[in-house]
């Protein structure tokens, strides 16, 4: 199949190999202000956090790492704010708001930017920069605290825009009730 083709089937060529295209939007902007529901899954699905008993999900050592440095993001991150959150035994559920950023303008009164420019690596706060920070933390304390490296996260993370009120609510219940459903 042609390059040109496989642009045509909505696909792309990467090293020689076929890769499907990204499920992100196309003309969103990953910094703007907004609310993401992110799902960030352990490589290979391994069950690194504990363990659901009884529909409760049981953290172990590696667990409670991961939930602390999830709360920790606001510390490194001044345009996010953080919501409903649960640690899996092989994945984690979040909701991450990213606030506009306040500037000031030559009078020095407070507007609201969102850059509308694009450039190849992450721009910094967006979420892709938020996710790749809190999956390196969280891997390297995590390697320390085993003294080896034998944690790892899958390479990619999940992420849904949430556009409304109504879906907001749906996503929180959706995270509250996981180990029930696990």
């Amino acid at each position: 199949m042609k390059h040109e083709e496989l642009k045509m089937n909505n696909d792309l060529l990467f090293r020689g190999k076929y890769r499907s295209t990204s499920t992100r939007l196309v003309n969103w902007d990953y910094s703007w202000a907004g609310n993401y529901f992110i799902t960030i899954n352990t490589k290979y699905g391994e069950n690194y956090f504990g363990e659901v008993k009884n529909k409760r999900m049981i953290k172990n050592e590696i667990g409670e790492i991961v939930e602390k440095y999830w709360w920790e993001i606001t510390e490194h991150f001044s345009n996010v704010d953080l919501d409903e959150f649960i640690v899996m035994p092989n994945h984690i559920h979040g909701i991450i708001t990213i606030k506009k950023i306040e500037i000031l303008d030559s009078n020095n009164v407070p507007k609201s930017k969102e850059s509308h420019y694009s450039i190849i690596s992450p721009k910094a706060k967006s979420l892709a920069v938020i996710i790749r920070s809190y999956k390196s933390a969280c891997t390297r304390t995590i390697n320390m605290s085993q003294n080896k490296v034998f944690f790892k996260w899958h390479s990619k993370f999940y992420d849904s825009l949430i556009r409304t009120e109504k879906d907001f609510q749906n996503v929180k219940n959706y995270i509250m009730n996981n180990p029930l459903n696990y």
